[in-house]
């Protein structure tokens, strides 16, 4: 199988506040290293990254992946550096001009500054899969979704499921930013279905999880002593669970469904509504347990 290149670019300009930039490399590689597909990525990195360094880079490292770790500044841009040192903005219509002349070869593009966004979705018009900031993140927060990010990736996983355990990575730390990180897709990549007569498992919306948390909160489940056997049966290791010490039963649920959707765990959701079933059977919430099930195809 062709080998893909992650290509990480920093700037931490001299005028700018100091991030963590070595670090997150540091832990990006440490990570892929002992991973199942460790032998199909190649790491490449490069430190304070001008403009002009960019399109050099992709001439002459051909990357699958470009990882940017920095400043962002919302709709005036992603700080890179000068000649001099001090920071230089560019905008997303010129990085996403930049990025079309390599959309053949260019997967996936992460910016993890804050307040990227903006150039995530002017990116994403022109590559499949684009990762950005909605609103500032931390040097903790940013350093754990990358970890999270590339250990998915070099386990074998898709994009998509490496952004949703980038953000439970956050969340299992203990930040309260696993929100931020936004996934955008390039316009009409699932235009294709895999196959018209399989049943696509639809995303659980705000109602869904809210009556999965209050009806685990209700069937004792949630309660402290109840919880590590909870986990077990589920097939959750409980010990990898930051939240399992919550000191409220409504806490722990609503952190326990959330972080199950963060991952796309859906063989744990369903396993948790058969668990609530026992309890809610011939109930009010019944129909809702139905819907859910329905939803994220649990038989």
């Amino acid at each position: 199988m062709q080998t893909k290149t992650i290509l990480i670019l920093t700037a931490n300009p001299k005028d700018t506040s100091r991030l963590r930039l070595d670090q997150e490399v540091r832990d990006i590689a440490e990570g892929l290293e002992p991973a199942k597909k460790r032998d199909q990525f190649d790491l490449k990195s490069m430190l304070a990254v001008r403009p002009r360094d960019i399109q050099r880079a992709m001439l002459d490292i051909n990357p699958s992946i470009v990882h940017f770790s920095g400043h962002g500044t919302g709709d005036e841009g992603l700080v890179f550096e000068d000649e001099t040192g001090s920071a230089k903005l560019v905008d997303g219509e010129a990085l996403a001009g930049l990025f079309a002349l390599f959309a053949e070869q260019v997967e996936c593009v992460v910016l993890n500054g804050c307040y990227s966004e903006v150039q995530a979705e002017a990116i994403a018009q022109q590559i499949n899969y684009v990762i950005g900031m909605k609103e500032a993140i931390g040097d903790k927060a940013a350093i754990e979704f990358a970890v999270g990010f590339y250990d998915a990736l070099g386990a074998g996983r898709s994009v998509e499921f490496a952004h949703k355990l980038g953000c439970a990575a956050i969340r299992l730390a203990g930040i309260p930013e696993q929100l931020t990180p936004i996934l955008k897709k390039k316009p009409n990549i699932d235009s294709f279905p895999e196959s018209p007569n399989k049943p696509v498992p639809e995303e659980l919306n705000d109602s869904d999880r809210e009556i999965l948390t209050e009806l685990l909160k209700l069937s004792g489940r949630a309660e402290y002593s109840a919880r590590k056997a909870l986990c077990i049966r589920i097939g959750i290791e409980p010990n990898q669970l930051g939240f399992l010490r919550q000191s409220t039963d409504a806490d722990f649920a609503l952190e326990l469904i959330s972080y199950l959707h963060s991952t796309d765990d859906k063989q744990a959701l369903g396993k948790i509504c058969k668990e609530l079933e026992v309890v809610f059977r011939r109930g009010k919430y019944a129909a809702d347990l139905e819907s859910i099930k329905s939803k994220i195809n649990c038989k």
